[in-house]
């Protein structure tokens, strides 16, 4: 595979997780070639393309000095009209009915301005301003009375209606310079970006059965190249769309990467084709290696941490950071009084970016939401994961054998004591982990 890619692209429906995670893979690998997404939140990447954000214009060139996420209090209302905010969210009030939620961007401690939803008198959301990373609003979303989606429209950089796009008929409206454009679904506005980003002889890598898979049906080519991502979790069947590539009515892709671990065994077990499904993991952008010290990091928004005490009593040997973006209960910062406890209310970003470097091992125990992405930070960071089924946030990232229930939290203790006392063993402990969370080599990649 040539390493520029010229001929390639990523096209996904989303910039999620597992979209992010395999372009980060194939930038690993050494790889450089378009990733574009079909919907856009307003805060991709620069090095993602928006199919909707392409018709758009240049939003940071058109704000200048302007051009900047819009922080939560900065929006605009009506006067006398009141906006207060959380680290997950933000309302505003007029005295004490509640006219508008405000919807932040991750991370969401940040409170950048995503989403405002603006209700009636019924407290039904009758339309929704979408905000993109400049500050600016760059759509706009109409309800119905029933508070269902009737259609979106996309503002272009100088203030211009662009898209409109009809959720009820599924048909878009593009403006495009002196020209009304109609597209009758989302495939065929696709297709007319290909043409326009010139991208109709590429090669397309996609990781959904939806529009991206009906882009590369309509395509045309002589040979079979591109390849599908499969990231979906096991299904009781194989999809109907998947089942056209194992037919080879597909008229472009003859290949299905899966890639979780769980699925590609279903899918076989179904019966799918072995010459057409292939397992194939993530690489990972490891930020340090493990450097076998017994200092343990807890992220929580909440002081209801499963087993803390009785944690940290157990492992005097381990020192436990314990962080939070707000200020701490009382009965939190009781944990303090434990000579091995550091409480951490209100961090920093820079500290806690320390803390992930410093410490090599990560408890996910506590409860209610996750914050700051830790998990998945501890894992980049080479932390030894543990975690209780009641609290995993993001278990993919987790080895089976540091999976507990909350009432086996001495088995819990008794692993960590193990990976503390022999470095071999924490070492055998972090390569399940790797497998865990499919860690790819830049090798498999290469074999494409």
């Amino acid at each position: 595979m040539d390493k520029n890619l010229n001929d390639a692209i990523l096209l996904f429906d989303n910039y999620g997780q597992d979209s992010q995670a395999l372009h980060t893979s194939f930038k690993l690998a050494g790889f450089s070639c378009p990733a574009v997404a079909i919907e856009d939140d307003g805060f991709l990447p620069d090095d993602v393309m928006s199919v909707y954000g392409f018709f758009l214009g240049d939003f940071k060139a058109a704000l200048g000095d302007r051009a900047k996420p819009k922080y939560f209090n900065e929006i605009t209302v009506p006067e006398y009209w009141e906006i207060s905010g959380t680290n997950s969210s933000g309302k505003v009030q007029d005295l004490y009915k509640e006219r508008g939620r405000i919807f932040y961007a991750e991370p969401r401690h940040k409170r950048l301005v995503k989403i405002v939803d603006w209700y009636d008198e019924r407290g039904v959301v009758r339309s929704s301003d979408h905000y993109n990373r400049y500050g600016a609003v760059y759509g706009r979303t109409i309800f119905n009375a029933k508070g269902q989606k009737v259609n979106k429209t996309y503002f272009s950089a100088d203030g211009r209606e662009a898209i409109v796009e009809n959720f009820v008929t599924g048909d878009i409206i593009l403006n495009e310079g002196d020209e009304v454009r109609i597209f009758h679904n989302k495939t065929e506005f696709v297709l007319h970006f290909f043409v326009r980003a010139r991208f109709t002889q590429s090669r397309i890598f996609f990781n959904s059965l939806s529009t991206p898979f009906f882009v590369s049906s309509q395509m045309k080519s002589q040979v079979k190249r591109d390849i599908l991502f499969w990231q979906e979790p096991a299904r009781d069947e194989i999809p109907g769309n998947m089942q056209l590539v194992f037919k080879g009515e597909a008229s472009r892709t003859a290949t299905v990467m899966v890639q979780k671990k769980e699925a590609y065994h279903k899918l076989l077990a179904l019966g799918a084709p072995k010459d057409m499904v292939h397992q194939l993991g993530f690489l990972y952008p490891f930020s340090k290696e493990n450097a076998h010290q017994p200092e343990a990091l807890i992220c929580t928004n909440s002081d209801n941490i499963e087993h803390c005490r009785e944690l940290a009593k157990a492992l005097p040997q381990m020192h436990f950071h314990i962080a939070a973006l707000t200020e701490m209960s009382s009965k939190l910062a009781e944990m303090d009084a434990y000579s091995n406890v550091s409480l951490y209310p209100g961090i920093k970003m820079g500290v806690l970016e320390e803390l992930f470097e410093t410490c090599d091992y990560y408890f996910d125990i506590n409860h209610e939401s996750e914050i700051v992405s830790a998990v998945y930070r501890a894992f980049l960071h080479n932390h030894l994961i543990f975690a209780f089924q009641e609290t995993a946030h993001n278990p993919g990232f987790v080895a089976e054998r540091l999976m507990f229930p909350a009432a086996g939290w001495q088995r819990m203790q008794a692993e960590a004591e193990a990976a503390m006392a022999d470095a071999g063993v924490l070492e055998k402990m972090l390569q399940q982990q790797r497998e865990a969370a499919m860690a790819e080599t830049a090798e498999r990649y290469q074999r494409l």
